[in-house]
């Protein structure tokens, strides 16, 4: 794992990788097909598309649920649709400058006969519920930004393992 950044204004980045005895042709609907993802996640609930997906343009609606933050919903946008090698998406800010509150993606590179898939999240620019969390405390936004991230890496580690698992058992 690696992460950058102590600071929201930052835009703070946290990524892993693995490799997969799959070939990216293989991974790729894995990644892409995002209605997958919930069964992955301890937040994101509930996805669906607002358009046809997945697709450069395509925007979706995804229902979220945290301890600390509640639940809420966020709309998506896909940003990069190259198969099989890179998926990408940002979720929209909080805010009206129409800047993103979070980036997520997918790399798949082909190596040594399989994959090596990397995903990475960023945090910001746009606000979402962590600005919120700083706003209260704003003391304190390094420990919530570091423990955001040690969440985000989390997740992409349980995700990165899902895909894996799901790729060499189709083989």
């Amino acid at each position: 794992m690696e992460w950058t950044g102590a600071r929201y204004a930052d835009q703070p980045e946290v990524s892993a990788d693995t490799w997969i005895a799959a070939p990216p042709e293989r991974v790729w609907p894995l990644v892409a097909d995002l209605e997958r993802m919930p069964a992955r996640s301890t937040e994101l609930e509930a996805l669906s598309w607002r358009s046809d997906g997945p697709a450069a343009g395509a925007r979706f609606v995804g229902h979220n649920a945290h301890p600390s933050f509640g639940t809420w919903s966020v709309e998506g946008t896909v940003v990069e649709c190259e198969a099989p090698s890179r998926f990408a998406w940002e979720m929209d800010g909080s805010d009206d400058d129409d800047a993103p509150s979070s980036r997520w993606s997918f790399e798949l590179v082909p190596e040594d006969g399989g994959t090596r898939l990397t995903q990475r999240a960023r945090m910001g620019p746009g606000r979402s519920g962590t600005s919120v969390a700083i706003d209260a405390m704003p003391d304190k936004e390094r420990k919530i930004v570091f423990v955001r991230l040690r969440e985000f890496e989390a997740a992409i580690t349980r995700t990165l393992d899902a895909i894996r698992a799901e790729a060499e058992a189709a083989a």
